[in-house]
């Protein structure tokens, strides 16, 4: 009888232990947001009232607008030549370009394949817990934002079969307390916007309007500049909103890709009215502020006041405000000149005053974007070098190419020579989010002097006078030429790549192929996960630790750059296509 107690025992465990694995078999299905979780609230306490949900087109505008600015008019111009008239390539290069194209496929497709089957619907994978997370609304951040990334590279029926779920996507409600506008509209609104004109979807271009009315509700102020960061909620109850009086200059500025090109799909121009009443305070306070050309990083919306601030940069919290210029100029198609006269300002006073020549152990001739704080009328230099300021190469290419200043195409070129020389010199192959280099005295001639160099490692570490000053670098583990790193990290970023493609198709070069597939190697070594790529504490070892993080850029941005490189130079040319900054592509109207 023991015996058969035992084995009716055993029994038992293995049938629960199959049991328990038939129950993992199903596919993940990630919980909605909207249902709330039983054993959260065993205290005692109310489960949290749902949030309430608004239909944007019936909550009622305040601040109407008397009078709505109305599109452009007419033919567009035949813009000038961007794109580098490419000869016919021989087969084993074309073999080599194709292989690598069709690994960076591959990277997108295992990366959307877990998205999809472990945090379909949030905004993020998280690419070590398999988990996801929601920093963006809760909208699917990255569905959206790689909706173009999959027409692009031809994956048409997953493309298709994510369409229904986008239109699942509820525009009118988040749990989230504040939205940022400005990261809403790239990711969602460009995002919708650019699959739409891929795939003339109409379900997209309707998706589309209802993220536009949302984000339209963030500019009913009484002077119609936006609440940047946005209760969505105090909006859609009536509350009365006001403007910012210290709001980001990245934020406020790039919007206008955006909400022209929903003007122009929906013919309704109140969206393009909105973001021109904030070139026209661009246009009319250039030539006032303490760097005239320049709009200083932060920025009063309220007064407006685009003046008072004396910290200047082309890079983090104002970089695509500048980058928006000259896209703007070619995605009107040369319709409304203000775009030329407010970027060529801007570049000169940025290549005169917020550009420095970077000294390193080869003598290289680069150039790299600082942070200019202006005092007493004096302009200072602080050599900073961030990743995301690397997109400055391509901006200034395209300028160049577009305006015929051949001297900025010139400026772009070296400061991407000095982002691809930041990967090859560090460790991890990589370059950190952000650190300093030694600025030479002048842009045109510098010669390596390493006892400077080693007096401003130990000065901005704060090291005094060490008897091993090499030592001290060492233990701080610098490149030669950095003077600190100040943030070790790599979350992603596409700016780097994303000025080596401008730069591969404006001049046909391969050696710009070469570089960015030395980039996507070491990129790929170290981020690549089990089920994603994962961002890195600090490229400054060898072996970086992994932080679990994927931001919607990864597939969005990176990715598509570093597959188009590698592409027919056809596929999305830059005579028929501007990149808005999250990388979503629009087409560039062409005269009859």
């Amino acid at each position: 009888m023991a015996i058969i107690r035992r084995y009716a025992f055993y029994t038992f465990i293995a049938a629960f232990f199959l049991y328990f694995l038939y129950t993992l078999s199903f596919p993940y299905q990630p919980p909605d947001p909207n249902q709330a979780n039983p054993n959260q609230h065993s205290n005692g306490n109310p489960p949290p009232k749902p949030h309430k949900s608004y239909d944007w087109t019936k909550v009622p505008i305040k601040n109407k607008i008397e009078s709505i600015i109305p599109l452009p008019s007419g033919e567009p111009t035949a813009l000038a030549r961007i794109q580098h008239k490419f000869e016919e390539e021989d087969a084993t290069a074309k073999n080599i370009r194709q292989r690598r194209r069709n690994e960076v496929r591959k990277t997108f497709q295992r990366c959307w394949k877990n998205y999809r089957s472990k945090a379909w619907m949030h905004d993020e994978l998280e690419p070590i817990s398999g988990n996801g997370k929601d920093p963006f609304g809760g909208w699917a951040a990255t569905l959206i934002d790689a909706m173009d990334t999959l027409w692009i590279m031809g994956f048409k029926e997953e493309f298709t079969s994510a369409i229904k779920d986008v239109e699942k996507i509820n525009f009118g409600t988040t749990p989230m307390q504040q939205i940022n506008v400005f990261e809403t509209n790239i990711r969602h609104l460009g995002g919708l916007l650019s699959a739409y004109e891929m795939s003339g979807e109409k379900r997209l271009l309707a998706k589309a309007k209802e993220v536009g009315e949302m984000l339209y509700h963030a500019f009913d102020t009484p002077n119609h500049m936006p609440v940047t960061r946005w209760d969505m909620h105090a909006a859609g109850e009536g509350k009365e909103q006001v403007a910012g009086e210290d709001v980001l200059l990245a934020e406020i500025g790039s919007m206008s890709m955006e909400f022209t090109r929903l003007s122009e799909h929906t013919g309704d121009s109140k969206w393009y009215d909105a973001i021109t009443r904030i070139t026209r305070e661009l246009e009319k306070q250039q030539d006032k502020t303490k760097l005239p050309g320049m709009w200083p990083i932060v920025v009063n919306a309220k007064k407006p006041d685009f003046t008072s601030d004396s910290g200047f940069t082309l890079a983090s919290m104002a970089d695509s405000t500048y980058e928006y210029l000259p896209k703007m100029y070619a995605l009107l198609g040369g319709r409304d000149p203000v775009y030329k006269k407010l970027y060529e300002k801007a570049s000169t006073a940025a290549i005169k005053h917020n550009l420095y020549r970077p000294m390193t152990p080869d003598n290289s001739d680069m150039l790299m974007v600082g942070f200019t704080r202006v005092e007493n009328s004096q302009a200072d230099i602080n050599p900073e070098l961030q990743h995301l300021a690397c997109y400055a190469g391509g901006m200034f290419a395209l300028g160049g190419k577009l305006f015929d200043i051949e001297n900025h195409v010139t400026a772009g070129r070296k400061i991407t020579d000095t982002c691809v020389w930041a990967y090859k010199v560090s460790p991890a192959g990589i370059m950190p989010e952000v650190s300093h280099l030694y600025k030479c005295a002048n842009t045109t001639t510098c010669e390596w002097d390493a006892k400077a160099w080693k007096d401003e490692v130990a000065a901005r570490a704060d090291l005094g006078k060490e008897k091993d000053p090499q030592q001290n670098i060492a233990n701080l583990r610098l490149p030669e030429g950095f003077t600190s790193i100040d943030d070790r990290r790599y979350i992603l970023r596409p700016e780097a790549i994303e000025s080596v493609f401008i730069m591969y198709r404006i001049t046909g070069e391969q050696s710009w192929q070469a570089a960015a597939w030395d980039m996507f190697t070491a990129i790929q070594q170290n981020t690549q996960t089990d089920i994603g790529n994962a961002a890195l504490q600090d490229v400054s070892t060898d072996n970086p630790p992994k932080m679990d993080s994927m931001e919607s850029f990864w597939m969005a941005e990176t990715l598509k750059y570093f597959y188009l490189i590698f592409s027919e130079p056809s596929l999305m040319s830059l005579d028929d296509y501007v990149f808005n900054t999250e990388a979503h592509p629009f087409k560039i109207p062409k005269p009859k």
